[in-house]
């Protein structure tokens, strides 16, 4: 019976809402005109699913309140079955049948798992950057989701922070162009396909650089650093037509950013010309009372005011905006143009012809982890991995030698999505044993030993193993199960050591002040270290650690961050050489918390450091104990094989506003493998109306070159690549003195110069 139901509203969606429908703007005006108020005011609540399950929708608290017209989308609710139950609630019990959005934190995949987004933008590979949105977008609009909260582009310097692994690292340019390709690869320029996703740029604003690295804390900056350094990214999505925005948690100039309208109406509609909506973050208009802002109905009109368009759960929007509005508080214009933009939104997502169209049970079930999506996931995983040391070229190992993997990471599938992967199927997920014995097959013999848990502290593990994540907690003695470690080790030729933090170690309120890997994890490793056997670390992570005393003992370090669902396929692919390592570092690893912020593009100081010895000098901008710069730089990464640099030239010595140069420079692979390198080209500026970084990135090629190639590599200069915000908030160029560096990473010597001419 369930079965022919389904078949009769499929068959009336197709010719209730296949028709063709007027333009949307006629559409939207017909449809508003026919709005009460309570209805306009019920497009603008997101509330979460709640208590919907399959087959009781019909009976649940939201449901009462979508026939009532008083919800305009839902967010985390997954399954074409349930999503088309609920659905079916808007169009047949609601007055207007006002199809819903729904959306989910679909961060970087869906059931296909990607790589966490820093570690996605270490491929520094765009195209494979927007290949994996768009698979996240096939498969999570196959499932029935239409929007996504994503991508997340905000700038952090400051690992402590735990959200910086969302992010993609510390560079506004790289930002730049990881957040138009995430947007491209979601919405593919046409939200009317059923296999795209309305994309969310968040958090704006400034939401990566909160006082202490503390999440959801303060930030406070000058404005001139908010367009030159935070900015860009958010911009970037903007102009490749993202189609929401979210509001950060954090104040902006001591306003919260949900109700902050230099924020979201002056820059974000007035400066961008941004066309979409705006949506709050998780509650973020009822936090506002713990700011200080007022009451519910204050900080609700506040936000309307400012420009907010949907209120996410917090329901401020539903219970007060009709008596602000009689109070005057709001206006009607205000309402009207929110609404608006909602249902301009369903529109371009077809939602309006076809409430159904992402309710395709066939979809559902032949395009979503499919071995095709996993197969590219094992390809961009690899690519993201960063070797940051290769002594003796340890790696990559050989496939006939015993091999003892070690530690709480080895055998934690449920780790591997890393953090904000809601929709993975962490019981399918390959962890880093099952991808090692797939790679070299019956060639070698495969040991394990846990070797220690997470942390000694089990209070500490519990916080790190949430959602499911557990990394089964050993009740043996540390004694114990070193014992066993040092055991399977003796056993072996080689050592895998699998440690680091746990998934949710970073992420949302995963903030850190030791930025060390827990104690537990490093006294094994000094164990293992001390056996004589050669020891290669697999660093599983969320952000920069510091590693100071890692690199100085440990053979190899391969930074495999949380690789996603293959992540234990493409790690043994790195490992044994079947892919040469080619990710480089998005942000920079401190050798000290105490050095936090950390970044390449910092700007001199009026006495700074002059030696590159990094030692003490008194009176210089320096530490007593500790050096200044990091210990692996912006751009940093190895690879099997080595890159020659040589023959940089530039075509002219000086460059007009209206011309362009030429910046060139020979590669060459002189080592044992085919590889692939990222080359890198910074600019400094020497002398401006406001002080400058030390060097900014403002290009990158990535190359291929097989054993013993060469290519010379060409990058085109112009104006725009040389403008920046001033003290006015003017977007300039100003004639003077460049210095033009390229090379392997941001710690580049090797520069040319040029002069910029009226």
């Amino acid at each position: 019976m369930r079965n022919k139901i389904t078949l009769f509203f499929l068959v009336c969606s197709f010719f209730c809402f296949g028709q063709k429908i007027k333009p949307k703007a006629e559409f939207v005006n017909d449809l508003m005109s026919k709005m009460t108020l309570d209805e306009k005011i019920g497009q603008l609540n997101l509330p979460t699913s709640g208590d919907i399950t399959t087959g009781q929708a019909n009976s649940s608290d939201i449901a009462k309140n979508i026939a009532e017209g008083k919800v305009g989308g839902l967010f985390n609710i997954k399954s074409v079955e349930k999503i088309k139950e609920v659905q079916r609630i808007a169009l047949e019990k609601s007055r207007l049948k006002i199809p819903l959005l729904f959306g989910m934190d679909v961060i970087h995949g869906y059931e296909t798992t990607f790589p966490i987004p820093l570690g996605l933008s270490c491929t520094w590979d765009m195209k494979l950057i927007e290949k994996s949105a768009q698979i996240a977008a096939q498969e999570a609009s196959a499932d029935g989701i239409n929007w996504t909260f994503s991508p997340m582009v905000d700038i952090s310097r400051d690992p402590r922070w735990g959200r910086i692994s969302e992010g993609s690292g510390e560079d506004p340019y790289l930002g730049s162009q990881v957040a138009k390709a995430m947007v491209n690869g979601y919405q593919q320029n046409d939200l009317s396909k059923n296999n795209t996703l309305m994309a969310c740029v968040k958090h704006f604003a400034l939401y990566g650089a909160p006082d202490g690295g503390r999440d959801y804390n303060t930030v406070d900056m000058s404005r001139i650093k908010m367009y030159n350094d935070y900015f860009p990214p958010y911009k970037a999505a903007v102009d490749a037509g993202v189609g929401s925005v979210m509001a950060s948690f954090n104040e902006v100039d001591g306003i919260p950013a949900t109700g902050n309208k230099w924020l979201m109406t002056d820059v974000l509609r007035k400066q961008w010309g941004f066309k979409g909506f705006v949506v709050t973050d998780y509650t973020g208009i009822p936090e506002m009372i713990a700011h200080g802002m007022g009451d519910l109905q204050t900080v609700s009109a506040l936000a309307l005011n400012a420009g907010i368009e949907m209120d996410m759960v917090g329901e401020g929007f539903l219970t007060t905006l009709k008596k602000s509005l009689a109070e005057n508080k709001v206006t009607l214009a205000q309402i009207d143009n929110a609404v608006r933009l909602i249902l301009e939104a369903k529109y371009d997502l077809g939602l309006f012809q076809n409430p159904y169209k992402y309710c395709d049970v066939k979809r559902a079930k032949t395009e979503v982890y499919t071995m095709a999506n996993r197969t590219e996931a094992r390809k961009i995983s690899a690519q993201s991995l960063v070797l940051l040391k290769n002594m003796n070229q340890i790696l990559p190992l050989k496939k006939s030698a015993t091999v003892a993997i070690i530690g709480p990471l080895a055998d934690a599938k449920e780790n591997m999505a890393g953090t904000w992967s809601v929709a993975t199927n962490m019981d399918k997920s390959i962890s880093l044993i099952a991808g090692i014995k797939e790679v070299v097959g019956n060639n070698a013999k495969v040991l394990y030993a846990k070797g220690s848990n997470l942390d000694y502290d089990a209070v500490f593990e519990e916080k790190a193993t949430m959602f499911g994540k557990t990394l089964h907690r050993d009740n043996r003695t540390q004694e114990e199960l070193t014992n066993e470690a040092l055991k399977v080790a003796n056993q072996a030729d080689v050592i895998i050591a699998a440690l680091g933090e746990s998934a949710e170690m970073s992420g949302e309120s995963s903030s850190r002040t030791n930025l060390e890997i827990p104690q537990a994890q490093k006294d094994l490793l000094q164990e293992l270290l001390k056996t004589g056997k050669p020891v290669v670390l697999v660093l599983f992570t969320g952000r920069p650690l510091v590693l100071v005393q890692e690199n100085k003992t440990v053979p190899a370090i391969l930074n495999a961050w949380f690789a996603g669902s293959e992540a234990g396929y493409a790690i043994a692919d790195v490992l044994y050489g079947n892919e040469n390592p080619s990710g480089k570092l998005t942000t920079s690893f401190p050798r000290s918390v105490g050095q936090v912020p950390i970044y390449y593009n910092q700007k001199n100081t009026g006495r700074p450091l002059m030696n590159k010895e990094g030692k003490f000098e008194k009176f210089r901008s320096n530490y007593i104990d500790e050096r200044n710069e990091p210990l692996y730089p912006f751009g940093y990464g190895l690879s099997y094989t080595n890159f020659d640099y040589s023959n940089l030239k530039i075509s002219s010595d000086k460059m007009n506003f209206d011309g362009k140069l030429k910046v060139s420079i020979d590669v060459a692979n002189t080592g044992n493998y085919d590889g692939k390198e990222i080359v890198q080209l910074y600019i400094r500026d020497l002398v401006g109306s406001v002080t400058r970084p030390l060097k900014e990135l403002k290009g990158f090629q990535k190359i291929f070159l097989k054993k013993g190639e060469a290519k010379t590599v060409s990058f085109e200069v112009s104006v725009e690549d040389l403008k920046f915000y001033n003290s006015d908030l003017q977007f300039v160029a100003e004639p003077g003195q460049f210095e033009v560096f390229v090379g392997k990473d941001s710690a580049v010597e090797n520069k040319v110069s040029f002069e910029l001419v009226k």
